[in-house]
């Protein structure tokens, strides 16, 4: 069972930054797509941003992050990252790791972002 754990959430004012982190006990992590998804109570479950295995040179962005978030990757600690830069007050909400291209997969118990001023 693949274990995920999100951290680095928090209060931030609009056009701020935060950088999440997600620390995955898994064996084959750099063989993993890895993704972030969100979740807000009015919108559900939204994709955020992918990145493809071994170097993740391949990355993905939704476009309503697109140029806002960068996803990353160190293989050498199990860990993805998500730094968000110019955060607006629609970015608020729990924001998840997941397993899969499109995080179809397992995901960490959240990590919450709240953007206001």
């Amino acid at each position: 069972e693949v274990q995920l754990v999100e951290s680095g959430g928090g209060w931030v004012q609009p056009g701020g930054s935060l950088r999440l982190s997600c620390v995955v006990s898994s064996g084959v992590f750099k063989l993993m797509p890895m993704s972030w998804v969100r979740q807000t109570p009015g919108k559900g479950l939204e994709w955020v941003s992918s990145i493809s295995s071994g170097a993740g040179t391949t990355t993905d962005y939704a476009d309503s992050v697109k140029g806002r978030f960068t996803i990353s990757r160190d293989n050498t600690k199990n860990t993805l990252y998500l730094q968000m830069n110019s955060l607006k007050t629609e970015d608020t909400a729990v924001y998840y790791c997941a397993t899969g291209a499109r995080g179809s997969g397992d995901r960490g118990q959240g990590t919450q972002v709240t953007v206001s001023l």
